[in-house]
């Protein structure tokens, strides 16, 4: 039990799921705060009967993880105001044991780290083909990094200088936050050592579609935001899902006439290709040929749902429309 640093689990109907998140953030810090987002199901009174003290989001304004993780952090420091390190976790993870004793002892002996992140693996990778898709999604490189995911350890002082998460930011909130971290001078690191146990339960196409739509808004508001040098914030995905998502297909159609269709068979082979390529790069990096071909298709068929994603940030921002979250589960 650490009681330098405390931990904000953030969730929204996770039902089993969030008993086992906030029973193992109470094993390792006295101070955990779940920040409940309109659950409908037994949430809260789960979360008050193991002990975390809870924070209800006002239902009159979006909910978003950046709004849930500053509210969660608020009440931390509020708490505990010599609170030293925070543990970041979704609702529908479980903190691994022994991870919060290694992520602490690595911000202490390496001053220059504002935050570490370690492994996030699914919990039930092989219930459906979507599961499989986000454990190899969370399988990055080890070592110093330009952004740590939904689930790390961040020093207090540092999320307090850039001002928290920007809760205007509804996708990849986490990534934004560490680009103002860095810009501050500070370094992250991921750490080869397991995390967190997520729980995806994706078994729907339709899920997996609402999930790269999502995505697809991320890379266009962090490109908006963060896109200009230095940092060229998500420059290359954005670029990818324009043309791999928008400009190509749109292209072919409109080449149908004129060219009898042989432009939709120009598009097909395009695909192809990238398909491909993309399945060489993961064969290379370990990955039987099987789930590296399944994650090509994956990546490929993606770009589409993207670049709808990346249409609803533009228009959003082109209205001033109330940005909402894109939920898949």
């Amino acid at each position: 039990m650490f009681s330098d640093i405390g931990v904000v689990a953030i969730g929204r109907n996770e039902g089993i799921r969030l008993e086992a998140c906030l029973r193992s953030a109470l094993r390792d810090s006295p101070h955990v705060v779940y920040v409940d987002s309109g659950s409908d199901d037994n949430s809260v009174e789960v979360a008050i009967q193991l002990g975390a003290d809870v924070v209800h989001l006002d239902h009159n304004l979006p909910f978003s993880a950046a709004r849930g993780r500053n509210a969660g952090f608020e009440r931390l420091i509020e708490k505990v105001p010599n609170l030293q390190f925070v543990q970041f976790v979704d609702g529908d993870c479980e903190i691994a044991e022994g991870w919060i004793e290694v992520g602490r002892r690595s911000l202490k002996e390496h001053p220059e780290l504002a935050a570490v992140c370690g492994r996030r693996r699914e919990r039930y990778p092989d219930a459906s083909v979507f599961n499989r898709l986000c454990d190899i999604e969370w399988n990055t490189p080890i070592g110093e990094t330009r952004a740590c995911g939904g689930d790390a350890i961040v020093r207090c002082d540092v999320l307090q200088a850039v001002g928290g998460y920007n809760e205007q930011v509804i996708a990849a909130e986490d990534d934004e936050v560490c680009v103002r971290i860095r810009q501050l001078g500070w370094k992250l690191r991921r750490i080869d050592h397991e995390m967190t146990r997520h729980d995806a339960d994706m078994h729907r196409l339709s899920q997996w579609w609402r999930r790269s739509v999502r995505c697809g808004h991320g890379f266009a508001q962090g490109f908006a935001m963060h896109g200009r040098p230095p940092e060229r914030h998500f420059v290359k995905p954005f670029r990818s899902v324009l043309f791999w998502g928008g400009l190509l297909p749109l292209v072919a159609i409109l080449l149908c006439w004129p060219t009898r269709f042989l432009s939709l068979g120009v598009l097909m082979l395009a695909y192809g290709l990238l398909w491909a390529k993309v399945t060489r790069t993961c064969r290379r990096r370990g990955l039987p040929a099987s789930v590296a071909m399944i994650y090509a298709a994956s990546c490929v068929g993606g770009k589409i749902p993207e670049f709808i994603g990346a249409c609803k940030y533009g228009w959003r921002r082109l209205t001033r429309a109330t940005t909402q979250i894109i939920e898949y589960k």
